[in-house]
């Protein structure tokens, strides 16, 4: 079966979503909000061993939300939950939310990376900034916006290369759109050996990150572990966060399952990946847009689209990520392109 990317190949190419960035730059962290037009049928699935969330509780299937109004990916470890405040306030001022009564409760929740030691002033005195990104962030939104060093994937760093933000679409057979958005800041290797090739390459769709497949033959190293550096490589050091949305109409045990496949894309673009010291994290979202329906044989083309469109949004966060003053690892293009 041959995929095609949506028009933008972004997480925007499904129907009813918007994405914000904010980040700065001294500071070598940011926020990514993930806005919902309508409210949208959320789960999520953590495979890591180190996470940090905000109102995941409320994203499995047995509990009775039934859909949310963002997403946030946040770097600033623990401190950068505040994000989802800022994010919570600027929808509330937009009449967005739950209601409860006279009550209008927007429902947001968010994950972290760490991004402490990244060589960024994190001297931010009594509050951290990210409650004020997060708000930046969503009032940014658009259908429209960056990758690489920018929002949530501005601090980000991999075994060896810097990481960032990422982003990829694949539009099925049947009309339905599913894409991922990844803030990738894994302990692991997102490329083969010493290699420039990414883990990914055989889901790629064109050149989006450089067109290089395997390497032929395979490296000698391709196996050994290639980790962050030694004295980072502890619990809550690291973390790849995620969103994977479709525009199929999904129940929430459905966007679970949605979840849980995308992490194939986490396996097949990370090499070690879902470690103790890894918050590994996706939520699924289903705004419902197209109207369609799954029978049998698009849910497996939609599970099986989710994980190789996942695994390409975390080679383009890599590959498209930029220089900056006192970085302590370089890009993907510095040292092979």
């Amino acid at each position: 079966m041959t995929f095609r990317t949506g028009p933008a190949n972004l997480l925007t190419d499904v129907a009813g979503l918007r994405v914000g960035n904010a980040s700065d730059a001294k500071l070598k962290s940011g926020v990514t909000a993930i806005i919902c037009d309508e409210p949208a049928v959320a789960s999520v699935q953590v495979l890591g061993g180190a996470p940090g969330t905000r109102e995941t509780d409320l994203l499995e299937p047995h509990n009775s939300v039934e859909a949310i109004n963002a997403l946030v990916l946040s770097g600033g470890s623990a401190f950068g939950l505040d994000a989802a405040s800022g994010v919570q306030a600027a929808l509330r001022e937009q009449g967005i939310g739950f209601q409860v009564r006279d009550n209008r409760i927007p429902i947001v929740p968010a994950a972290i990376l760490f991004d402490l030691q990244n060589g960024g002033d994190k001297r931010w005195g009594r509050y951290p900034p990210y409650r004020e990104l997060g708000y930046e962030a969503a009032m940014s939104a658009a259908t429209s916006f960056d990758l690489g060093t920018a929002g949530a994937g501005a601090g980000a760093l991999s075994a060896g290369l810097k990481g960032g933000l990422g982003s990829a679409s694949t539009v099925l057979p049947n009309g339905v759109t599913v894409a991922a958005l990844v803030g990738a800041n894994p302990t692991g290797s997102v490329t083969v050996g010493e290699k420039k090739h990414f883990w990914a390459a055989p889901f790629e769709i064109g050149d989006e990150f450089g067109g290089l497949g395997y390497p032929h033959p395979l490296p000698v190293d391709a196996s050994d572990m290639r980790i962050k550096f030694r004295e980072m490589a502890k619990a809550g050091a690291n973390t790849t966060i995620a969103v994977i949305a479709t525009d199929a109409v999904l129940s929430k045990a459905a966007a679970k399952r949605l979840a849980i496949a995308a992490h194939d894309g986490f396996a097949r673009a990370i090499w070690p990946v879902h470690t103790p010291v890894d918050g590994d994290l996706i939520f699924s979202l289903a705004t419902g847009r197209s109207k369609v329906p799954l029978d049998h044989d698009g849910a497996i083309d939609l599970y099986a689209a989710a994980g190789a469109t996942m695994a390409r949004a975390i080679a383009r966060a890599v590959y498209l990520a930029t220089p900056a003053e006192n970085d302590l690892l370089p890009t993907w293009r510095n040292k092979f392109a």
